[in-house]
């Protein structure tokens, strides 16, 4: 396994295990952390990969930017750009890979911790969690994908609120307003994580990758486009062994064994 200085990453199977390790700092992102989550990223793109998880160390998801490394820096305006860089970049890249992303928000997630704790496929949030845009109140602008990710999540009014206000919402508002999956006690959640990626892990690999394709162009494409896409990648995940797989086991009555 590869060696972070501000993550774990383990492996499991078909499951890799991404956390934010950085609790004495709220596992606020500083320069280190968004370079080695893009770099993190990019191992978790690969054809054995089927989950990915992401979560933070101790009593914070992820506190958003580390300020105290941003007023450090010689020039503020560089180090944030460079960070919000590697930032998108491994967004990007968990966005756009085939793996099933889980994200598990363990505590407060603010700043750039928002986007990033939302942005799962499937998102799990402890009951003590929360969420927070908190950018203009340090004079800053929101980044980490969160005007693209949470207008279309929960609509451009409610967006409004959240980032010109810095309204904190509970794991339960997060929940009613569409941000989040599923609530669970704080105590349940690293086994609600664990028992959600083996069965994600378990079902077919090029059918969650075609949702997560077809859902990134639902908003762009026109209706057209999209049926045509969809009409491609259906029928490559029927030609497929797993595509094969899941209608034998269908008729067969019996319980899919995929790759």
């Amino acid at each position: 396994m590869p060696e972070f200085e501000t993550l774990k990453f383990t492996r499991s199977g078909s499951v890799v295990g991404i956390v934010l390790d950085r609790p004495e700092a709220a596992n606020g992102m500083n320069d280190t952390l968004t370079r080695e989550l893009a770099e993190a990223a990019a191992l978790c793109d690969d054809d054995a990969v089927k989950v990915v998880t992401i979560t933070g160390e101790g009593k914070f998801f992820c506190a958003g930017g580390d300020l105290k490394a941003v007023a450090a820096a010689p020039s503020p305006g560089a180090y944030v750009n460079g960070m919000a860089e590697d930032l998108h970049r491994a967004m990007s890249t968990f966005a756009r890979m085939d793996a099933v992303v889980i994200t598990a928000v363990n505590g407060v997630a603010a700043g750039a911790g928002f986007p990033l704790g939302v942005s799962g496929d499937l998102v799990l949030a402890a009951e003590s969690a929360s969420f927070t845009m908190a950018y203009t109140k340090a004079g800053l602008s929101p980044d980490g994908g969160s005007s693209y990710l949470l207008p279309r999540l929960i609509g451009l009014r409610k967006t409004q609120e959240l980032m010109i206000t810095n309204r904190v919402l509970t794991a339960a508002e997060a929940a009613q307003w569409g941000l989040v999956t599923t609530v669970v006690p704080d105590a349940e959640l690293p086994a609600a994580l664990d028992q959600l990626a083996a069965r994600t892990a378990s079902s077919a690999r090029r059918s969650n990758a075609a949702v997560k394709q077809l859902l990134l162009t639902a908003y762009a494409a026109t209706f057209e486009d999209q049926v045509a896409r969809e009409a491609r990648l259906i029928s490559e995940c029927a030609d497929s062994a797993d595509g094969k797989e899941g209608v034998a086991a269908f008729l067969g009555k019996r319980r899919p064994e995929f790759a």
